[in-house]
C-alpha cells in the first residue's frame, strides 16, 4: 500500500463502505447486535486475511478464509431474529459447523494481525471450556453441553458478538475512522508545528517537541507502535542530529509514544471500552483522566532536564522551528476537529459517538485544504482515499483484535473461570488491597508482554476487577490502574513494542533504549499506585480543588523521584530526593 491509494481503488471503495456502515449506524438508530457485530467482523476480514498476504498460500487462503467468513456473518445478520429466539443453542449440524468455521476464522485473523500470542490465549480458554470438566479442584467446572457452549459463543450476544466487540462497533470504530480523517490531512504538520515552538527553544527541546507531539498524536492514533512509527520518523533524527545519544532519542519517543494512549480527549480504544465496562460517562472517564496523563508528561519533561545534566541537550536550530504563523494556521487542522468535538460532547450534549461524528464532518471539510489554506478538489480526493484506507485497516485492526479477546471473556463467564480468579487474588492477597493491586499490576504486565494494550486491560480487568471492587475500590478507578499498567509492556523488557520499534529506526540496541525508557516512564509504574494513594486525583470533575491539591503533591513528588534517579549527582544527594519524592507520592496529608 506503498504506492497512491488512487491505484488501489477496491480497498479505498473498502474503506468508504466501513466508514459508511459504522457512521450510518449512529444516526440509523438502535440496530440488532446480531446484526450490526457480524457484519462488523465481515467488513474486517479482507483487511486482516488478504490485504497483508504475500506468499500465493496466504492469498488464497486468505481468500477462503475471507469469503467463508462473510458468508458466515452475513448468515447470522440477515437470520439475527430468528437466530435470536435459539437463545444460545445450535440447531443441526449446519449451525455447528458455521460456528467452529467463525470462531476459527476469528482466531486466524487475530493471528494474521498481531501474531499467535492472542489466538493462544483464546485457544486455551476455548479448550478449558470444553475440558474444564477433567480440571481437578477448584478450578474445574461442572461441563457445558458442546451445543449450548458454541452456540453461546457464535449465535448469541457472548463470545464473539459479545459486549466488547459491541464497543469496538458503536464507539471505537468511529474514533478510528476520526484518528484516519485528521492524519490524512495536515494534523500531524499542526501538532509537530505546535510542539515545536511550544518547546523547541528549551534545553532539552528537541526531546520535549517529540514529548508534546507524541502525546497530542497518541491521543488520536490510539497505539504506541504507530505512534513511534509516525512521529519518531521526524523527531528521532531531528534528537540524533542535535548531538543527543541515539539510546536517549529513542527512549524519549517510546516513552512519549506510550503516554499517547493514556492521555484524553481521545485515549485510543480504552477510554471507550471503559465507558461500556464501567458505565461510567465518558466525561466523568475523561475528567478522571486528564490530572494523571498531564502528570506522567509532566514527569517525562523533569526526566529530559535531568538528562540534559548528563548530557549535551541543546535546542531545537532556530532555522529549524516554523514561524509562529504557519503553526497558527496548520494547528487549526487539529484544533477545529477537537473544538467541533469538545462541543458537541459539553455544549450540546451529544453521545461521544454523535460528537465524533460532527468531528469528522469538520476534519473531512479541511481536507480541501494544504498548509497554505489552498483549495482543493484532487488534493481533497486523495485525502480522502488515504482516509478511508487508513481507516478501514485501522478499524479492522482493532476489531480483529476486540474479536479475538470477546472468545475469552465469553468462556470466563460462561464457566465462572473469573469469579475463581478473583477470589484466588483475594485469598493470595489475604483480602489486603495493596498486595491485591501488585498482585494485579504483575498480571497486567505478564499479559501485557503478549497481547495488544487494549486487550491485555480487558482481560486483566474482568478477572481481577471483582476482586479489587471486593476490597473497596471504586470501579473507574479500578480500571484505570489496570488501564495504566497494561501500558507498562510498551517500555518494559523482556518484550516492550515501543522500545523495538524506536531502538530499530535508530540502530541502536533495544536494551540500552529501554534501560532510559524505564527512567523516563517512571511515572508509568508510579502514578496507578498514586491514584490509590491519593484518590481525590481521580475527582476533578466533583472535587476540582482536592484534585488540585493532589495534583500537585504528586506532581513536585514525581519530579523529585524523577531528578533523583537519573540527574547526574552524587548518591548522596539524589538519594534523598528519591525518598522525598515517594513520601510525596504515597502519604496521604
Amino acid at each position: 500500500m506503498d504506492d497512491p491509494p488512487a491505484k488501489h481503488w477496491p480497498w479505498v471503495a473498502l474503506g468508504l463502505v466501513s466508514i459508511a456502515f459504522h457512521i450510518g449506524l449512529i444516526f440509523y438508530g438502535l440496530a440488532p447486535a446480531l446484526a450490526a457485530r457480524p457484519i462488523h467482523m465481515a467488513l474486517l476480514l479482507p483487511w486482516m486475511l488478504i490485504l497483508p498476504a504475500k506468499t500465493p498460500w496466504q492469498r488464497w487462503s486468505g481468500w477462503a478464509l475471507s469469503l467463508l467468513g462473510i458468508g458466515g456473518c452475513l448468515y447470522i445478520a440477515v437470520n439475527a431474529s430468528d437466530i435470536a429466539d435459539q437463545y444460545g443453542f445450535i440447531d443441526g449440524p449446519f449451525q455447528m459447523g458455521l460456528a467452529v468455521l467463525l470462531i476459527a476464522v476469528a482466531l486466524e485473523t487475530a493471528r494474521r494481525a498481531i501474531g499467535w500470542p492472542l489466538p493462544l490465549v483464546a485457544l486455551i480458554t476455548l479448550a478449558y471450556g470444553l475440558f474444564g470438566q477433567y480440571v481437578p479442584g477448584e478450578f474445574g467446572h461442572p461441563g457445558l453441553p458442546l451445543e449450548s457452549f458454541l452456540g453461546t459463543m457464535t449465535l448469541a450476544e457472548g463470545g464473539l458478538w459479545g459486549q466488547l466487540t459491541g464497543v469496538s462497533v458503536n464507539v471505537v470504530a468511529i474514533f478510528v475512522i476520526l484518528g484516519a480523517v485528521l492524519n490524512a490531512g495536515e494534523a500531524g504538520k499542526g501538532f509537530m508545528n505546535v510542539a515545536t515552538v511550544v518547546a523547541g527553544r528549551l534545553k532539552g527541546g528537541a526531546a520535549k517537541v517529540a514529548t508534546l507531539s507524541s502525546a497530542l498524536f497518541g491521543s488520536i492514533s490510539g497505539s504506541a507502535s504507530a505512534n513511534v512509527a509516525s512521529t519518531g520518523a521526524i523527531t528521532i533524527p531531528a534528537m540524533t542530529k542535535l548531538g543527543y545519544p541515539k539510546s536517549l532519542a529513542g527512549a524519549v519517543e517510546a516513552v512519549a509514544s506510550s503516554g499517547g494512549q493514556i492521555m484524553p480527549p481521545l485515549m485510543g480504544a480504552g477510554a471507550f471500552v471503559m465507558v461500556e465496562l464501567t458505565g461510567t460517562p465518558y466525561t466523568q472517564i475523561m475528567a478522571a483522566a486528564l490530572p494523571p496523563a498531564i502528570l506522567y508528561f509532566l514527569t517525562v519533561w523533569v526526566g529530559v532536564d535531568a538528562f540534559a545534566t548528563r548530557y549535551d541537550l541543546r535546542p531545537v536550530e532556530s532555522a529549524d522551528q516554523p514561524a509562529r504563523r504557519e503553526a497558527l494556521i496548520t494547528s487549526m487542522f487539529f484544533a477545529v476537529p477537537f473544538l467541533a468535538l469538545l462541543a458537541a460532547i459539553f455544549g450540546a450534549g451529544f453521545t461521544p459517538q454523535y460528537a465524533a461524528s460532527v468531528a469528522i464532518l469538520a476534519g473531512t471539510i479541511l481536507l480541501f485544504f494544504d498548509v497554505r489554506l489552498r483549495f482543493s478538489f484532487r488534493h481533497f480526493g486523495d485525502r480522502l482515499a488515504i482516509a478511508a484506507v487508513t481507516a478501514g485497516r485501522q478499524v479492522a485492526m482493532i476489531g480483529s483484535i476486540i474479536i479475538c479477546a470477546s472468545i475469552v471473556i465469553g468462556v470466563l463467564s460462561l464457566t465462572g473461570l473469573g469469579v475463581k480468579v478473583t477470589s484466588t487474588i483475594l485469598s493470595v492477597a489475604n483480602d489486603s488491597l495493596w498486595p491485591a493491586l501488585l498482585l494485579t499490576a504483575l498480571a497486567c504486565l505478564i499479559l501485557g508482554m503478549e497481547v495488544p494494550t487494549t486487550a491485555a486491560y480487558v482481560i486483566c480487568i474482568s478477572v481481577a476487577g471483582p476482586a479489587l471492587a471486593a476490597l473497596g475500590l471504586k470501579p473507574l478507578v479500578a480500571h484505570l490502574f489496570v488501564f495504566w499498567f497494561a501500558l507498562l509492556s510498551t517500555i518494559t523488557p523482556p518484550v516492550c513494542g515501543a522500545v523495538f520499534i524506536a531502538a530499530g529506526m535508530i540502530g541502536e540496541n533495544w536494551l540500552k533504549v529501554a534501560g532510559k525508557a524505564m527512567l523516563l516512564g517512571i511515572g508509568l509504574y508510579v502514578i496507578p499506585l498514586g491514584m490509590i494513594a491519593n484518590p481525590s486525583l481521580l475527582a476533578l470533575g466533583v472535587s476540582p480543588l482536592a484534585a488540585l491539591f493532589a495534583f500537585v503533591k504528586m506532581g513536585a513528588g514525581l519530579a523529585m523521584l524523577s531528578y533523583g534517579i537519573i540527574a547526574a549527582r552524587p548518591l548522596m544527594l539524589r538519594a534523598p530526593l528519591v525518598l522525598a519524592g515517594l513520601l510525596f507520592v504515597f502519604v496521604s496529608v
